[in-house]
């Protein structure tokens, strides 16, 4: 463990929770390390005693941090944001011994001096200022090298190919839950916590061997139990998040209650590392830009071009900037950097109701016993299908991939995504969307089709200008004209 805390560059601001070890022994397990014999100390000695009277206001809000056991040793993710800090607080007055940990993720050197805007120092500040409140110790680990790795690079990869990943899912993890659980894994820490509305059912202490659960946070729209999916059972065993039972609007009166520093920050938005750059912008950094076409996918008509297949998602309406619409992406060719899209994606039925999943990890580390009564989100929001599941099995008997049922229409499936499954309030584990079989995607005309082939597509000539939608829907390819984008 101490081998990978300096191979992950940890540089401590306050403190590292250390006391059962000795300078000499830390130099001794690890001579690289650099830790100065001040900086080791024990968490505890330096945290102050929430006052009786805020403890009793603030029993209510304690039921998702083990009020009961204390006290934990328990390493807290602390963003700078609100979530976090009042999770963090939460814990400190539940009687635990907290130490605080900022994950720095943002991009390596070279991509740092690419954007001028650093959007971890502000993040990193308020943390600061959070944890001097009540004297807690705060650590610093750079995980840049296993974020680029691990995540970031998938995504770059799985962009080229025409899908479109969920970065959250795997930062959650791959990095918050993985390479950092793994590096404090020897440290006796009891719980690592963080500021996600989501509830963790741990088993009672006298049945250890028992599974523990993931069960929908108490405030729909903000549960982040999607996100939360893809772990395993060995890391959802260790992890604690107090804000599992609080309604948003209460963690602001709680940040105003505690008169956090960050008590009126906005909420972050977008993906976790970018901060305030745009997603197309990196994007076009790291994958290129090259010009296509778009074809109106029931008539084959040249409606305009666009900067790479990759900058677009199944379902996107916004940054196409074509007249008369608005439109819609429908189906996307990869080979040829074609986009197809249409202004009837809502009129069609186009069979979303089916899709197939793989990649599939089960919280409990058992697939669902009965797979006929489940429910699933297909994107983060309140929103559910009731669904069911077919198992496609491989020669091994192995679970390779599984064909989905969903009980409505979804205009906005793509490859790549996740889907979470659930009984009841309990998410069971989650999947990724696969490509979708001929007869389940948007039907593309077969001159649309051609058009794409096309080697020289100067002779397409001039862009069809649509001033309007009219009232009727125009008239698409008969049953003959339509053909599989795949050539």
């Amino acid at each position: 463990m101490l081998k990978m805390a300096a191979r992950l560059n940890w540089r401590p601001l306050c403190s590292l929770p250390l006391s059962h070890f000795t300078h000499q022994n830390l130099r001794k397990l690890n001579p690289n390390l650099r830790f100065h014999t001040s900086q080791l100390f024990c968490s505890a000695s330096l945290q102050t005693s929430p006052s009786p009277s805020l403890n009793a206001e603030l029993d209510p809000y304690l039921h998702c941090s083990m009020q009961q056991q204390k006290p934990l040793r328990v390493a807290v993710l602390i963003s700078g944001g609100v979530d976090s800090s009042v999770a963090l607080r939460l814990l400190h007055a539940a009687g635990h011994s907290c130490t605080a940990f900022y994950l720095k993720i943002w991009f390596q050197d070279d991509f740092e001096n690419f954007w001028t805007e650093c959007p971890w120092e502000d993040d990193l500040k308020y943390a600061k200022d959070v944890c001097n409140q009540v004297e807690v110790p705060l650590e610093v680990v750079h995980l840049t090298d296993e974020y680029w790795k691990n995540v970031v690079s998938y995504i770059i990869e799985e962009y080229r190919c025409g899908r479109t990943p969920n970065p959250d899912v795997l930062c959650n993890t791959r990095i918050k839950f993985g390479a950092f659980l793994d590096a404090i894994g020897g440290m006796g820490f009891d719980y690592v916590a963080s500021g996600h509305y989501a509830k963790v059912i741990h088993p009672f202490a006298d049945e250890m061997d028992g599974s523990s659960a993931l069960e929908l946070s108490e405030d729909t729209v903000k549960d982040q139990t999607y996100f939360l999916s893809h772990l395993s059972q060995s890391q959802l065993k260790r992890l604690l998040f107090p804000l599992g039972s609080i309604p948003k609007d209460e963690v602001r009166r709680l940040a105003a209650k505690f008169d956090l520093p960050n008590k009126d920050r906005k909420d972050s938005q977008g993906i976790c590392f970018l901060g305030k750059i745009k997603f197309s912008e990196f994007v076009a950094r790291h994958i290129g830009e090259k010009e296509g076409i778009i074809l109106e996918a029931e008539t084959g008509d040249f409606l305009g071009k666009h900067r790479g297949f990759w900058f677009y998602t199944i379902g996107q309406r916004q940054g196409l900037k074509l007249s008369g619409g608005p439109w819609y992406v429908v189906e996307k060719d990869v080979k040829n950097n074609v986009v197809f899209v249409s202004r009837n994606y809502f009129s069609f039925d186009k069979k979303r109701r089916v899709f197939r999943v793989g990649s599939f990890k089960w919280l409990s580390g058992m697939p669902p016993s009965q797979t006929s009564q489940l429910r699933c989100k297909v994107r983060h929001g309140p929103g559910f299908y009731d669904c069911s599941l077919q198992m496609e099995l491989r020669e091994d008997n192995s679970i390779d991939s599984a064909v989905v049922c969903i009980s409505e229409d979804d205009q906005g499936l793509a490859a790549g995504q996740f889907t979470a499954f659930y009984e009841g309030r309990i998410c069971i584990g989650s999947g990724v969307i696969l490509e979708s079989g001929d007869d389940q995607s948007f039907p593309v005309c077969a001159k649309a089709l051609e058009i794409a082939r096309m080697e020289d597509k100067s002779k397409i000539g001039k862009p069809v200008k649509i001033k309007f939608k009219p009232d009727n829907l125009p008239e698409v390819c008969d049953s003959v004209e339509l053909a599989s984008k795949a050539s």
